[in-house]
């Protein structure tokens, strides 16, 4: 009986994507509605995603235009993006309120290429421990004897190389976001 990698393989494919939507929402030097994904605003009672709320464009390569479908939330927006990591602070008008993202400083994008170093840590972190419990399966399986001692190291070699092909991978979206924080 063969082992069956679809399990692990989608788990890290699965790892791969949060990993790159986390890089998503770490800024480069143009403004994009992603930036806004992690913030909640409260509204009526319940916190409910920006996107909910308002309407969000792109204005130009460095600012964002919000507009709220209920003027009253204005307040709760303003608070929200306030608050929030991403250091920036809004600018409210006639139509809605307006996020204008400052230039990056060369101390900025140090930090940020360290956010994404982070990431890709979580992100490895979380690959080891799908490897972890492939690996015990494996030798699970090996104990019931499901299969032999010579298949089950095979079975673990391949668990590495596949480890080691996501893990290629994830260093492919840092050094990708690297230059895009860069430039």
């Amino acid at each position: 009986m063969a082992y069956n990698f679809n399990d692990f393989k989608a788990r890290l494919k699965e790892i791969e994507d949060w990993v790159s939507k986390e890089f998503t929402s770490i800024r480069t030097g143009r403004a994009t509605i992603t930036l806004l994904d992690g913030i909640t605003v409260e509204s009526y009672g319940t916190m409910m995603p920006l996107s909910n709320v308002a309407n969000l464009n792109v204005e130009d390569a460095r600012s964002i235009r919000i507009a709220p479908w209920d003027m009253s939330q204005i307040p709760a927006i303003e608070k929200a993006i306030t608050v929030s990591s991403l250091g920036i602070t809004p600018t409210v008008d006639d139509k809605g309120l307006r996020v204008v993202f400052p230039d990056l400083t060369a101390d900025r994008r140090v930090l940020l290429v360290k956010m994404a170093k982070e990431k890709l840590e979580d992100g490895r972190v979380r690959v080891r421990q799908e490897r972890s419990e492939t690996i015990k399966d494996i030798n699970a399986q090996e104990k019931e004897g499901a299969f032999s001692k010579d298949e089950s190291m095979r079975y673990q070699a391949e668990v590495d190389k596949l480890v080691k092909e996501a893990n290629a991978r994830l260093e492919e979206l840092l050094t990708k976001k690297e230059k895009e924080i860069q430039s």
